[in-house]
């Protein structure tokens, strides 16, 4: 039997919501990785469509759960980041990298913090200089389109896109520090929706489609990012494990929609997981 791999998976955690930590866990999981979580944060709902939601910030705990995990001399596979709430989280989180890092490992950021044009409410343009160097620090990072933006300093380009376009922002964002890039929430047209990736080692660029479903879906994002790593850990390269990540999540909005599920609820990612499997090759 292969030797169990192992994810350190650094997310808020929503009770209510699927998103985050309660989406990286169980999807990796599955997938056959141990999945080891570092909550940044403890809220009772995501703050995606939710008025009065409790929200407990867990800062002070990253640096202690560090030094315990490195006395324990722990070693991770993967590093897997995503929604970070300040500039003293970025600065833990690089110095979890440091801790960890290792040769054989990997470093994925997902750089969670602007969609559709807009940089979230809570953050101010300085901290996309500041997320910006904790991906220099990646072997792996997954932005939208809005974040791509913002960690190269240009305009916001709302699309649809052409390849050039598209190969020349991955290429710039390699440009950065990490060797292999996936972008999000790509469109050529009104009726495909899917992600690219580019490879700087070896220069291939891919691209990944499925039918454009309409609506906006909460959690997206992470099912995706927590999709791609699980497939990468399992050894499809970064553009077969792309294509898994855009089959998965769309799979999981459309079953979402046809449940006529309340969209702040999340996606029902649950239901699309026999055929994410299928798609790994872990399940007849």
């Amino acid at each position: 039997m292969k030797r169990l791999k192992r994810v350190a998976a650094i997310h808020d955690i929503s009770g209510f919501g699927k998103c985050s930590l309660t989406v990286a866990l169980p999807i990796i999981s599955a997938a056959g990785i141990e999945t080891t979580v570092l909550p940044t944060a403890v809220l009772s709902t995501h703050t995606g469509g939710f008025t009065g939601f409790t929200y407990r910030d867990l800062t002070e705990d990253i640096a202690p759960i560090t030094e315990h995990w490195k006395s324990l001399d722990i070693q991770f596979d993967a590093i897997y980041t995503g929604f970070l709430g300040s500039f003293e989280q970025l600065d833990l989180v690089t110095r979890f990298f440091k801790a960890f890092k290792t040769d054989d490992n990997i470093i994925l950021v997902d750089p969670v913090m602007a969609d559709n044009g807009e940089l979230y409410k809570i953050f101010s343009p300085e901290f996309a200089v500041g997320m910006s160097k904790l991906c220099e620090q990646a072997d792996i990072i997954v932005p939208n389109l809005t974040e791509a933006a913002l960690l190269l300093g240009e305009k916001y380009n709302p699309g649809p896109y052409t390849e050039a376009y598209i190969e020349e922002t991955m290429k710039k964002l390699s440009a950065l520090g990490p060797q292999k890039i996936v972008l999000t929430g790509v469109f050529f047209n009104d009726e495909e929706l899917g992600a690219a990736t580019y490879d700087a080692v070896t220069g291939e660029v891919a691209y990944a489609f499925e039918k454009r479903i309409p609506g906006y879906y909460h959690g997206t994002g992470d099912v995706f990012g927590s999709a791609l790593l699980a497939a990468i850990l399992n050894d499809f390269r970064l553009n077969e494990a792309a294509a898994i990540a855009v089959r998965f999540t769309t799979s999981a909005i459309k079953k979402t929609a046809e449940a006529g599920t309340d969209i702040r609820y999340g996606v029902n990612f649950e239901q699309s997981i026999p055929e994410f499997l299928r798609d790994l090759k872990l399940q007849g």
